[in-house]
C-alpha cells in the first residue's frame, strides 16, 4: 500500500482450514486521522476483531457485500480478521449469512475467547483462532457442496450455473435455493462478484480491458462500475488508497 499510515498484513490458513478460511488479515491505521475507504465486494464474509486507541475491542460478523460501501478507518485503529469461504457458514460457524447481507452484526465480546490483549500479536492471534476453528468443524460435509465451491473458486466464478450443476449432480434450482437461504443471493450473483474480484488484479496492473469472462468491453466496464462505483480507469488510479481491497493486492 502507498499510504504509510495504513499497515496491512495477510496470512494464509493451514491446510486443515483451507476449505473454510480464505485468509487472516491485519489492518492498522497508525495515524491520528481517519482514513476514508471504499469497501469493495470480494465474495468473502469476515469476523473482524478491532479497537481504536484506548477503547475496548469489538467483534463484528460482516456479511457478503454486493455493492461498494463508503467507510473510514478511525485513527489509531487495529483490526485483526478472519475472511471466510462460503462453506464455513454451514460447517464451521453454523449461521445463515443471508441475515447480514451488506451488513454487519455485533458478536459477544468473549467470542472465541479473544480479548483485547490477543490483538497485540497477529501471528499468535492466527494460531489461537485456528486452533479454535479446527475444533468447530462439523463432520459429514455434503460432497456436492464441497465440490461446488471448489469449482467456483478455481474458475473465479466463470463457470455457468448449468455446467456447475451438471458437474456436481445437483439441480440448478436446488443450488439457487441453497444460496438464497444461506447467503441471500443467487449462485450467478455470487459468481459475478468473484469475477469482479479476479479482475482487480488485472486493473491494478493497468489492464483496463476484459481478462476474465466478460462479453465485451462495455459489459466489463458496466460490471466494474456496478461493484466499485467507478469505471476501470478511475479504479486503477486509486487516489489516496481509498479502494482498500485493490491497494492490498500484491504487485506482480
Amino acid at each position: 500500500m502507498k499510504s504509510p499510515e495504513i499497515q496491512y498484513k495477510i496470512i494464509r490458513p493451514d491446510s486443515e482450514l483451507s476449505a473454510f478460511v480464505e485468509s487472516f488479515w491485519m489492518l492498522k491505521n497508525v495515524s491520528d486521522k481517519a482514513h476514508e475507504i471504499v469497501v469493495l465486494p470480494d465474495g468473502r464474509f469476515d469476523i473482524i476483531f478491532s479497537y481504536s486507541g484506548n477503547e475496548e475491542h469489538d467483534i463484528v460478523l460482516r456479511g457478503l457485500d454486493t455493492m461498494p460501501a463508503q467507510n473510514s478507518i478511525p485513527p489509531r485503529t487495529v483490526m485483526f480478521a478472519v475472511s471466510f469461504k462460503l462453506l464455513a457458514i454451514e460447517y464451521l460457524l453454523d449461521i445463515k449469512a443471508a441475515s447480514v447481507l451488506n451488513e454487519g452484526a455485533l458478536l459477544p465480546a468473549d467470542f472465541w475467547d479473544i480479548s483485547k490483549n490477543d490483538l497485540d500479536d497477529f501471528e499468535a492471534f492466527c494460531k489461537k483462532v485456528s486452533a479454535k476453528m479446527i475444533t468447530q468443524i462439523k463432520p459429514d460435509i455434503d460432497g456436492r457442496k464441497q465440490k461446488l465451491f471448489e469449482l467456483i473458486y478455481a474458475s473465479n466464478g466463470a463457470l455457468p450455473v448449468k455446467e456447475l450443476s451438471e458437474k456436481v449432480y445437483w439441480s440448478s434450482r436446488q443450488i439457487n435455493r441453497y444460496f438464497k437461504e444461506q447467503f441471500g443471493i443467487s449462485l450467478k450473483a455470487y459468481c459475478n462478484i468473484l469475477r469482479f474480484k479476479a479482475s482487480l488484479q488485472h486493473i491494478k496492473e493497468g489492464k483496463l480491458y476484459p481478462e476474465e469472462d466478460f462479453a465485451d468491453q462495455n459489459h466489463f466496464i458496466k460490471e466494474i462500475k456496478k461493484f466499485s462505483g467507478v469505471v476501470p480507469k478511475e479504479l486503477f488510479k486509486n487516489q489516496n488508497d481509498r479502494f482498500i481491497l485493490l491497494s492490498t493486492l500484491p504487485v506482480k
